[in-house]
């Protein structure tokens, strides 16, 4: 749980873990900032790779690249059936969950199978920090675009809403996401919302956006919103630069 008892989400549009030149991964400021959101000398952290099927490869990677970490790392599969005996007991005793990329759409209908929506609803609201990147950041807003269907991205409107905005992942590293938001917004299919770069996270409390965060200077956050009749409008957002781990 977060020690200051504030409903925490930090959407991270990509970047959380970087290469280390070993075919493995290693953790980005941006863990480290969702690590510090909690408060704790030693957070318990659960992981969940729900969007990439929980492969077992996939996991174990996830294990590798936390292992620097001073937290006490577990994990929450669905595939074949829930690796805990206690989905929801294990998630309310947790401090941070933090959720991995992949198909956001696949994710939604699965957890919602699993009446994983409603659990983490209450999670969020008991002080869990909520975190994930890509699908992981996109699942907690309204909707925004996902290549879930295919390479060619199409609207996602089904999110859990915990965030009644629309959000824009990869934002600068796929040249379909931010003229897809934008008519998206603009014509009414998703609300406002706000937009992350590759190495960029948002952060809101409650319901509110406080920051955007990142470790690289030149990227960005954005605010897009409606601007007339089926347009939309962006406006670049400065995110507090990270130190580096």
């Amino acid at each position: 749980m977060s020690t200051d008892g504030q409903p925490h989400i930090l959407a991270i549009g990509g970047g959380t873990f970087v290469p280390d030149g070993r075919e493995g991964l290693e953790p980005s400021p941006l863990l480290r900032y969702a690590f510090d959101l909690t408060g704790q000398d030693r957070p318990r952290v659960c992981f969940m790779t729900t969007a990439m099927g929980d492969g077992a490869e996939y996991i174990a990677r996830f294990y590798t690249a936390f292992a620097s970490m001073d937290a006490e790392v577990s994990h929450l599969a669905l595939f074949p059936m829930p690796n805990v005996a206690d989905v929801r007991a294990h998630l309310l005793t947790q401090d941070l969950i933090y959720v991995g990329g992949g198909s956001v759409a696949n994710l939604l209908a699965l957890w919602r199978l699993h009446g994983l929506d409603e659990i983490m609803r209450e999670a969020w609201h008991e002080g869990v920090v909520l975190s994930g990147q890509s699908a992981g950041a996109l699942c907690w807003h309204v909707g925004g675009n996902t290549d879930s269907f295919g390479p060619q991205l199409r609207p996602l409107t089904g999110g859990l809403g915990f965030l009644p905005f629309s959000c824009g992942v990869h934002y600068d590293s796929d040249p379909q996401r931010r003229p897809l938001l934008q008519q998206l917004v603009g014509e009414g299919t998703l609300p406002g919302g706000y937009a992350a770069d590759e190495s960029v996270a948002l952060h809101y409390v409650g319901t509110e956006f406080v920051q955007a965060v990142s470790y690289r200077r030149e990227a960005g956050a954005y605010r897009v919103e409606p601007d007339g009749p089926g347009t939309a409008k962006e406006h670049r957002l400065e995110p507090r630069l990270l130190a580096a781990l």
